[in-house]
């Protein structure tokens, strides 16, 4: 079965469980409707799965081993309908003119990034589901409070409510991670826009996680100007990690006016 070889510079590990894949590809039941756009397929485990479902499916994946081990193994799956390419660079505004799913085995090592790009298009998305490292689940699903509560959890959950649906031994995979994995579900919240400036909110959400064992005031501060009078309300000797999307939300309005 195995004729890819496993690429450590591409973050590598291949689904072997079936019983596994089959419980991702059912975490887009809700979504039955939608055309589904798989990321890093591999062997296309999860892509038979998907398959049997009857989903629109289309895959993107950049190993060119991979690329041509499914073209030659999965033939029920038209070779338009498999792409070549790297998912963060791809236009996703030009495979799909209205709403689709994302799921995959992500690659650890760019999960992250995966994530961000979702956020890029979260109107076109309302469901992202799939494999990652367990500490990235854990970080993505925490509440405030949290000691992983940071920049992935607030600008992922400003616009998706995540769920951390189960975890994943290291056997489940050809070779096995060093790692746990974990698989999580997003689906997009009823939010329309942000109750401040997007932009600032980022800036300030990402400042404040940077450098997260300080009050708010001293973290914040690099972003405004010379008059910081308003860093003497009581919300900013707090801690990021104990402020909700909300209160992120409350300190841009009242800094945004100082900014410099």
């Amino acid at each position: 079965m195995q004729s890819v070889r496993p690429k450590k510079s591409l973050g590598q590990h291949f689904l072997n469980d079936n019983s596994i894949a089959k419980r991702i590809a059912d975490t887009l039941d809700g979504f039955p409707q939608l055309p589904v756009l798989e990321v890093g397929p591999g062997t296309g485990v999860l892509t038979r799965f998907l398959i049997d479902k009857d989903k629109n499916l289309t895959v993107v994946e950049l190993d060119r081993e991979s690329v041509a081990y499914l073209k030659s193994n999965f033939t029920d799956l038209e070779h338009e309908r498999i792409i070549e390419a790297d998912f963060l660079r791809l236009d996703l505004a030009s495979l799909y003119d209205g709403q689709f799913c994302v799921i995959g085995n992500y690659p650890y090592n760019i999960s992250s990034q995966i994530f961000f790009k979702v956020l890029d298009y979260r109107d076109a998305i309302p469901c992202c589901t799939g494999m990652i490292q367990k500490e990235v689940a854990i970080r993505i699903a925490a509440d405030p409070g949290s000691k992983v509560y940071g920049i992935l959890s607030v600008l992922l959950q400003a616009w998706y409510d995540v769920e951390y649906l189960f975890t994943v031994h290291e056997n489940a995979f050809t070779p096995p991670p060093k790692v746990k994995s974990a698989v999580v579900r997003l689906v997009r919240n009823s939010r329309t826009a942000m109750n401040c400036n997007e932009k600032l909110f980022k800036a300030v959400v990402k400042t404040s996680f940077n450098r997260r064992r300080k009050m708010l005031r001293n973290s914040v501060k690099p972003l405004m100007g010379e008059n910081t009078d308003v860093l003497q309300d009581p919300i900013f000797t707090k801690r990021p990690e104990q402020l909700s999307i909300a209160q992120f939300e409350e300190i841009t309005n009242m800094i945004e006016p100082f900014i410099a």
